[in-house]
């Protein structure tokens, strides 16, 4: 096992040694962490709206690689979950690290709503949930695990994004099936204003989905609502299939449930590496450390390359890939007694810049580490909002990977500034199918 030196947790006396965001503006002793000068807040000159965000920054070199033979080099700086990648695909996985960049923006009035929600945010009892904030992570310098894991939850994804979604569950011999749809996301809880008496303060998420492809899940649909208090109001799921012409609310929609079209691969609370409630497991904030995550991933988000090149047999082609080397929050999870999941400990990573998580390891109950899983962000600069295009989830125990994200070539996301829920109703679904 390799002891990785965390910093210790503590609120900075100076606060404007921070980021709006909360993170250390100042780079690391080095320079290898440059200091935040405002993240990107413009499109470069060749940005074509109709297309895929392109790379700002097509000229950095390769600076190094990662592998099998010289991973023991940097293993203070990887996670459990990715030494153990490098070890099962010796010959096959690296890491190629480039420049940090830390291009991370959000708008004004999300700075401005994460400096007053540091003021009154708390975390709620029961399942979990966060009261007395609005917009964005609701603590800027994190006293414990569970402030931290709800900044991820409530980090600000833009107000509403329509975007294709592919996603492919890859057999150990490298075949797999493109499912492709096409999903609506909307967050009131980002919505801008006074909102405290607003009939949907309560609402995260709103999702509806629909099946494009392979022909036996074309018109399936999907809708979601997605509380923040789910002990005031439980999450709420429906699924539309064909064959039964009707929409069909599902019971205890969560934790480690696998979700549809996975092969179980992952549990519908590893949506985004992480989502839904917290009640289940014992939160420990661990501090911080340097690390190697996947950011700035224009290449793989390119319209100039496909899944069929994306997708390798064990692992995705690891030279469409970016890493750089960031500050992380760390943060454990360990199940309670009595409590029942899949994983008996699980471990985040959460980019100081954007609060989201960038990796994420799982143990089994037997204490195995059993599962990896890596989101590769771009800063939708046209925004800005720093968000994953594509997340990669690897079962090391069965040699087998899943990815979801795959909208190469699919159009851009389209960002809008509604996020009204009452667009997301069953009736609603029922429409958006058609």
């Amino acid at each position: 096992m390799v002891v990785v030196a965390l910093w210790a947790v503590t609120v900075a006396a100076d606060e404007s040694a921070l980021t709006p965001i909360g993170a250390e503006a100042a780079g690391n002793a080095d320079g290898s962490i440059p200091p935040w000068q405002g993240g990107l807040t413009q499109p470069p000159p060749n940005y074509d709206p109709l297309r895929h965000c392109v790379d700002p920054y097509p000229d950095d070199p390769v600076l190094f690689t990662i592998d099998a033979h010289n991973a023991q080099a940097y293993a203070d700086k990887l996670s459990d979950g990715q030494r153990a990648l490098l070890a099962a695909y010796p010959d096959t996985w690296r890491m190629r690290v480039y420049r940090t960049r830390r291009s991370a923006a959000y708008p004004d009035f999300v700075y401005d709503a994460v400096l007053r929600n540091q003021q009154t945010a708390e975390v709620l009892p029961g399942k979990g949930g966060v009261g007395g904030a609005r917009v964005s992570s609701p603590f800027r310098q994190p006293k414990n695990g569970l402030e931290a894991i709800w900044n991820h939850n409530l980090r600000w994804r833009g107000l509403r994004v329509e975007r294709s979604e592919g996603s492919a569950a890859v057999t150990p011999s490298g075949r797999y099936t493109l499912v492709l749809a096409i999903q609506q996301l909307a967050f009131p809880y980002d919505l801008p204003g006074d909102k405290s008496d607003w009939k949907f303060s309560n609402v995260l998420l709103a999702a509806k989905t629909k099946t494009l492809t392979p022909a036996p899940l074309t018109g399936h649909g999907t809708l979601v609502i997605e509380p923040i208090d789910q002990t005031r109001d439980p999450r709420k799921v429906w699924l539309y299939t064909p064959a039964l012409r009707q929409l069909v609310l599902q019971a205890n929609y969560g934790y480690d449930l696998p979700a549809p079209n996975t092969d179980a691969l992952r549990t519908v609370d590893q949506f985004e590496l992480f989502s839904g409630p917290t009640d289940r497991y014992e939160w420990t904030l661990l501090g911080k450390q340097e690390m190697f995550i996947p950011y700035n991933a224009y290449r793989v988000h390119s319209d100039d390359v496909s899944a069929e090149q994306i997708l390798g047999r064990k692992h995705l082609d690891p030279d469409l890939l970016r890493y750089e080397l960031h500050r992380v929050w760390v943060v454990e999870a360990v199940l309670k007694p009595g409590e029942k999941h899949v994983y008996g400990r699980r471990r985040f990573y959460l980019d100081e810049d954007s609060w989201q998580v960038a990796v994420t390891d799982s143990w089994d109950l037997t204490g195995q580490l059993w599962r990896t899983a890596e989101a590769h962000a771009v800063n939708y600069y046209q925004v800005p909002v720093l968000w994953a295009t594509l997340y990669a989830f690897y079962d090391l125990r069965n040699h087998r990977y899943l990815v979801e994200g795959l909208d190469n070539g699919r159009g851009p996301y389209r960002f809008t500034d509604t996020a009204d829920p009452r667009e997301f109703t069953p009736n609603a679904l029922n429409y958006y199918l058609r």
